[in-house]
């Protein structure tokens, strides 16, 4: 197949969310609902945060963090998806494509570091109790925050960069509805190993290292609750931290069903990791204010 330079009208075709007519109207105002619902409850969680004093804590400022990345994480996608199925144009620039890459990688690596760091002060506030002010002062939530988004855009940047040394053919289908990492590479027409072996060592390591992080501080933290001597007591702890842990196990369990599972090129393959993208890149961010709004009182009291 003849290769075009990879210029400003060079232009992707996007798989879409489906290939059926009938299926465009319905699709459009549910992903239009989800789109308003996601920015109104993170914009409230958001609100809520800054102007209720009682929830000035560590704990709540990077649920605040959590939910700007959530907003802007899913204002990558939806609205150019939501454009697509209204205009019935499935088009993207490759330049917008690029463009839409680095910000996807990065609000969405944003969203695993913020689960771990979250992960990191429950750890502190239930095991060290007596140190946790010390140890989550204002000046250590800002670094962490700062260092969480220095380290996503280094990765996007890593990643974005690697994707310009690869060849593409003329209107070629991303079997996706939006560009990211692995469609890109299984329509380019040049060698990826390279890109292959960045997405397996970085990627696997952006995605595992705060997982296993995550996973070692809930077994600290379980193994301290049970040592609670009342049942009251370990009710509190645990009720503080089933929220996170819902939210983790929803973004973490299709995150690695999406990058860190084969996939092959048939079209039963495409629909499930598209359906796999939409978890959560679209329903996990959806779901993100309803879990910690509905199981913590204060949050709720702040909402009122």
């Amino acid at each position: 197949m003849a290769r075009r330079n990879q210029t400003g009208t060079f232009e992707f075709l996007l798989w879409g969310l489906s290939e059926q007519p009938e299926q465009q109207h319905i699709l459009f105002l549910l992903f239009l609902w989800m789109y308003l619902v996601t920015v109104t409850g993170n914009l409230l969680i958001v609100l809520a945060i800054v102007t209720d004093v009682r929830l000035h804590t560590p704990m709540y400022f990077f649920l605040a963090s959590l939910s700007c990345a959530d907003i802007l994480f899913t204002s990558t996608t939806v609205p150019k998806a939501l454009v697509n199925i209204h205009s019935q144009n499935r088009t993207i620039s490759y330049a917008g494509c690029l463009v839409q890459l680095y910000f996807f990688l990065t609000f969405g690596d944003m969203d695993i570091f913020l689960l771990a760091t979250m992960a990191y002060d429950r750890f502190v506030a239930i095991c060290h109790p007596l140190h946790y002010t010390m140890i989550m002062s204002f000046r250590r939530c800002s670094l962490l925050v700062t260092a969480c988004w220095t380290l996503t855009n280094l990765v996007a940047m890593t990643h974005t960069f690697l994707m310009f040394r690869l060849s593409f053919c003329f209107k070629k289908v991303i079997p996706d509805f939006f560009c990211d990492l692995g469609p890109l590479m299984k329509i380019a027409c040049s060698d990826t190993r390279i890109n292959e072996l960045v997405l397996l060592f970085l990627g696997g390591a952006v995605i595992l290292i705060p997982f296993l992080l995550i996973l070692v501080s809930y077994i600290r933290i379980v193994s301290a609750i049970l040592r609670v001597p009342s049942a009251q007591g370990r009710h509190k702890a645990f009720s503080t931290c089933g929220s996170h842990l819902a939210v983790v196990a929803l973004f973490f369990g299709t995150v690695i069903r999406a990058y860190l599972c084969p996939s092959s090129s048939s079209s039963n393959s495409v629909v499930e990791d598209t359906l796999a993208a939409v978890m959560y890149t679209v329903v996990t961010p959806l779901l993100n204010p309803f879990i910690y709004s509905l199981r913590n009182k204060d949050m709720k009291g702040a909402l009122e």
